[in-house]
């Protein structure tokens, strides 16, 4: 059996090995075999007696913790384990820690250090209370911004005539009387007072990262740099073709919306918040987003790619975010950015590990290569007698650039399939078919769409010249 997560040979016995013991005591367990080569045969041990008795001692000692430590006689061989049971305090060996991933031994320093030992602790970075601060601290704009965008979803508990602590104790971002690292992210007045580096650097590049062309700092809470990041982007960093069909303008986003947007959710959300800030870069190209913090333990670049389950770094904030329904709680996000990219007919994202952080990047495909679509703007229909086919009957804008986000969405959806279903764009936005009708609801009195039922069952377009 090769090595694994759970099992290491060594040939002889090395005191260097306790980091080993150490490292499992503080993964999930594992089982030293000492007598066996790297391949797992057994090598005899000429010394077991006296290891017997040496190693149980030499792990009391240098951690505090016990071993199963057996021999076993293999064909007149003998060789030795060591079986590690798991600890739910930190171990420590000599004032260090370890920590097994994967087939490999590390030593935990730094965030990682910190980070683990609130994990043994039963917390995470953002539960913890932030002694230094008080309501006081709150942006209550930030407030009013987040629960007017959780309208939309229905899922935040009722905040009627309740004063800014009660709102924050009903988002879980308080202990006792005190506030949580978590509320000063989400709606801090100043976060940067607290905690380096709250920020998003944005950078325009040229061909390559060496090109730097210009770039800009996003600071703020979380609910304030989610929209100003992406007014940044839209105004600033993002090339917009323009393109005349007929009498009509139509811009054409770069990228598909739910795409940026989701990158930035899963940056904010799973960030180590001690760690470097959130960078973006915008190339000819492509467009990355690049956070500190590796993947949770168990989660792998591929199970990324399909369903898996939500492990977010910092779940209090996320569970906020998910009230405001930013974000849902499903393992969904890279999912919704690689198939908001596919039907924008843009090449699979990359998703890699890369300088103790996790970048994504997406690409963009040429606009005469087509398929633009899945963004407003993007409407490939051909012009016929002065007006859009699929009857579009006039300027896609005006009307269109005061809709809220999840509006522009259900029209976006529409514009390229007249003929989707209420229950189709249910399932394509991830909300229930009564959220769908509201926004439908909202679209039709303004005079954008309508459903002719009665002959062709699909969606007219009414947008006005």
């Amino acid at each position: 059996m090769p090595e694994q997560q759970n099992i290491e040979y060594k040939q002889s016995w090395h005191d260097d090995y306790l980091k080993w013991v150490c490292g499992f005591a503080n993964a999930i367990g594992g089982v030293i075999y000492i007598g066996r080569n790297d391949a797992g045969k057994v090598v005899h041990l000429a010394d077991y007696a006296r290891l017997l008795e040496d190693i149980p001692n030499k792990i009391r000692n240098a951690m505090g913790i016990i071993c199963d430590v057996q021999l076993h006689d293999e064909e007149g061989k003998k060789y030795i384990s060591i079986k590690v049971n798991p600890y739910s305090v930190a171990v420590s060996l000599r004032g260090r820690y370890y920590y097994r991933s994967g087939s490999t031994k590390m030593e935990l320093t730094g965030v990682e250090l910190n980070e683990f030992l609130l994990k043994k602790a039963g917390k995470t970075w953002d539960d913890v209370i932030e002694e230094g601060a008080t309501v006081n601290d709150i942006n209550e704009e930030s407030i009013a911004k987040f629960i007017a965008d959780s309208n939309e979803k229905g899922r935040m508990p009722e905040t009627k005539g309740l004063s800014t602590f009660q709102i924050l104790e009903k988002l879980k971002l308080t202990d006792g009387k005190k506030l949580k690292r978590a509320a000063i992210i989400m709606f801090g007045k100043e976060p940067m007072r607290f905690y380096p580096n709250i920020q998003v650097k944005i950078g325009r590049f040229g061909k390559d990262a060496s090109d730097l062309k210009f770039h800009e700092v996003v600071e703020g809470n979380l609910v304030q740099m989610l929209h100003e990041v992406q007014v940044q982007l839209n105004y600033k960093f993002l090339t917009r073709p323009v393109a005349f069909e007929g009498f009509q303008r139509v811009e054409k986003d770069q990228y598909p919306i739910q795409a940026l947007r989701e990158m930035l959710l899963n940056a904010l959300v799973h960030r180590t918040y001690m760690g470097a800030t959130i960078q973006m870069r915008v190339f000819d190209d492509k467009l990355s987003i690049w956070n500190e913090g590796g993947l949770p333990f168990g989660l792998s670049l591929e199970d990324l790619k399909s369903d898996h389950n939500s492990r977010p770094r910092n779940p209090i904030i996320a569970n906020a975010c998910f009230f405001a329904g930013y974000i849902d709680t499903w393992g969904r996000g890279t999912l919704k950015i690689i198939n908001s990219c596919k039907e924008a007919g843009l090449p699979e994202p990359e998703i890699k590990e890369m300088n103790g952080g996790v970048e994504v990047t997406i690409y963009l495909q040429p606009i005469d290569g087509g398929a633009m679509g899945g963004v407003i703007g993007g409407v490939n229909e051909e012009e016929i007698g002065g007006q859009v086919s699929g009857q579009v009957g006039g300027q896609v804008s005006g009307q269109v650039d005061n809709l809220t986000e999840r509006q522009k969405e259900v029209f976006n959806l529409i514009l390229s399939n007249q003929k989707i279903s209420r229950k189709q764009l249910s399932e394509k936005l991830g909300i229930n078919e009564s959220a769908v009708q509201k926004h439908i609801d909202a679209l039709k009195k303004k005079n954008i769409i309508e459903r002719d039922s009665a002959t062709t069952g699909q969606w007219i377009i009414k947008v006005k010249r």
